[in-house]
C-alpha cells in the first residue's frame, strides 16, 4: 500500500451535514477497497483567487489514506463524476511525509507573525559614512530641463 494525500474541494453552498456525508461516502469508497485512512484535516470555506465553475468559495478537505493505486483511481473517477465536487487532487507522497498535518494558510482573521528586523545592523557598528559628491554618477545632463539640440 502507498501513502495519498487528497485534496478535494467542495461546493460552499452546500450544508455542512451535505458535505460531511459526501466526505463519508468518498471515505467508505476508500475503506472498502482495502484503503486504510490517516489524518482527516478539514479547512472549511476559503475563498478562491479566480472563479471555478462559476464560484468564488468553496469547501476544503485534506485526507491522508494508504491504498494500492487501483483504489487511488477509482476515488479519483466518483470525485470527478460527483457534482457537489468543484475539483480535487491525488498526490502520492512520500513515507517520511505520510502522517504530518498540510500547513494551512494563515486566516485573515489571524494576526501576521512579526518578522525579526534583520535589516538593521548591530549597535556596536559604526554608522555608513555619507556619500561624496565624487562618488555620484554625473547625471547632471539628464536633469536639465533645456531641449535637446535639433538635428539638421
Amino acid at each position: 500500500m502507498r501513502p495519498y494525500e487528497v485534496m478535494v474541494i467542495f461546493d460552499a453552498d452546500l450544508e455542512d451535514s451535505e458535505i460531511r456525508a459526501a466526505l463519508d461516502r468518498h471515505t467508505q469508497l476508500l475503506t472498502s477497497k482495502g484503503a486504510t485512512l490517516g489524518t482527516v484535516d478539514i479547512w472549511g470555506k476559503r475563498r478562491f483567487a479566480y472563479r471555478l465553475k462559476h464560484r468564488w468559495e468553496g469547501y476544503y478537505v485534506v485526507l491522508q489514506a494508504r491504498a494500492e493505486p487501483a483504489a487511488m483511481e477509482e476515488l479519483g473517477r466518483t470525485l470527478t463524476l460527483a457534482d457537489e465536487v468543484i475539483r480535487h487532487k491525488i498526490l502520492r507522497i512520500p513515507e517520511a511525509v505520510y502522517g504530518q498535518t498540510t500547513a494551512r494558510a494563515p486566516s485573515s482573521s489571524a494576526p501576521a507573525p512579526a518578522e525579526p528586523d534583520t535589516e538593521s545592523p548591530p549597535a556596536d557598528a559604526p554608522a555608513p559614512e555619507a556619500s561624496s559628491e565624487d562618488d555620484a554618477p554625473d547625471t547632471a545632463a539628464a536633469d536639465t530641463d533645456a531641449p535637446a539640440p535639433a538635428a539638421t
